[in-house]
């Protein structure tokens, strides 16, 4: 399952964005899966209108999307790396995740208090930032101790400690451990640190609903950062999520494009991730249920079956294949396979965003 960290400042409102997205995922808990594991993490489907489509064509029984896992840590304050606030104890929760969602506020707001006094997301950026590479700076100058007397016997201890270097020298600047060329190899030594300055990043701009749609010059400067670090920007509004929550499905469209908008932050942010991620979606459909597989761009027929089952991808003889439009255009598997457009693939086939897949193997 994909996971994101949702990181921030006090009051930028992250936590009111995190419970908005959470509330949304409820309020279609009729249509999608939902469940809140604990007080800061919500596990909410992607939402993904084909599989509605396709369990229509195939009389399903059930729909299954693939899902997604937010993290909400504390608001973390300048000093967090070292101890103070709340922050530090649940940075440890996001070593684990895919990718972070940092929440920067572009917007005014008298009655919200700034923690440091006035609106400034390049300063907030740098603040938060700066205390996850000191985070990660203790934890590889710990590992580098620990790999230095390793390295005299050992080949891969070298190509670690190697590794650590390099990251040290950055951190020790204040910046982030991606910004590291690293090799494929070295980049695997140090995998298992789960550095938080390594994760990819998107910068969540938080606006008023008057500037949800153009942005504004604040959401220019974020942007500014987040393309010298090949980051994606999101621009959201917490205070607009807040108030879809009440809506119908045909209201909250009807307010999304009253502001200018098509769609709301949950999509904008699980579109993000899936891009700076890599990721693709393909899909399995049949009487007992649709279901939308979620896998790295690039994986091969035999590698996607894996994801539903090891013993797919073990006994993998091929994969019978049709383009999800193809398959609404015509209506039924049947239909589009006597137009010739369900394909029979092999072991080479590269996976294609959409596709609708029956894998055949051998138990």
């Amino acid at each position: 399952m994909l996971t994101a960290g949702i990181v921030g400042l006090p009051n930028v409102g992250k936590s009111t964005l995190f419970n908005a997205l959470v509330a949304n995922a409820k309020a279609q808990a009729a249509n999608f899966p939902f469940c809140t594991i604990e007080p800061n993490v919500g596990v909410v489907a992607v939402p993904d209108q084909r599989l509605q489509v396709l369990a229509k064509i195939s009389n399903s029984e059930q729909i299954v999307p693939t899902r997604i896992e937010f993290v909400d840590i504390a608001g973390l304050v300048q000093g967090a790396s070292q101890g103070e606030g709340l922050g530090n104890q649940f940075l440890s929760h996001i070593r684990e995740v895919d990718a972070i969602v940092q929440v920067v506020r572009c917007f005014e707001n008298d009655d919200i208090i700034h923690v440091s006094g006035s609106v400034d997301p390049v300063r907030d950026i740098e603040i938060i930032n700066l205390e996850l590479a000191y985070r990660d700076l203790s934890q590889v100058e710990r590992r580098i101790e620990r790999t230095r007397k390793q390295a005299r016997t050992s080949k891969e201890a070298q190509l670690e400690l190697g590794a650590l270097e390099k990251i040290a020298a950055v951190l020790n600047e204040g910046k982030s451990a991606r910004l590291v060329d690293l090799s494929e190899e070295e980049a695997e030594a140090i995998k298992g640190l789960g550095l938080l300055t390594r994760k990819p990043i998107i910068y969540a701009a938080n606006v008023s609903e008057d500037d949800l749609a153009t942005g504004n010059e604040w959401v220019e400067k974020v942007r500014a950062i987040a393309s010298q670090e090949n980051a994606q920007v999101v621009i959201i509004s917490a205070q607009v999520e807040s108030e879809l929550v009440e809506l119908s499905d045909s209201e909250k469209q009807d307010f999304l494009e009253s502001l200018g908008v098509q769609e709301g932050g949950l999509k904008s942010l699980i579109a993000a991730t899936y891009k700076l991620l890599g990721l693709r979606t393909f899909l399995t459909t049949g009487p007992k249920e649709t279901r939308a597989w979620t896998i790295h761009e690039g994986m091969s027929a035999p590698q996607a079956a894996g994801v539903i089952h090891s013993d797919f991808e073990r006994g993998f003889i091929r994969a019978e294949t049709v383009a999800y439009q193809d398959l609404v255009t015509h209506g039924s598997m049947n239909a589009a396979k006597d137009k010739g457009l369900v394909r029979s693939e092999g072991k080479e086939y590269i996976v294609q965003e959409g596709d609708v897949m029956l894998f055949r193997f051998n138990v």
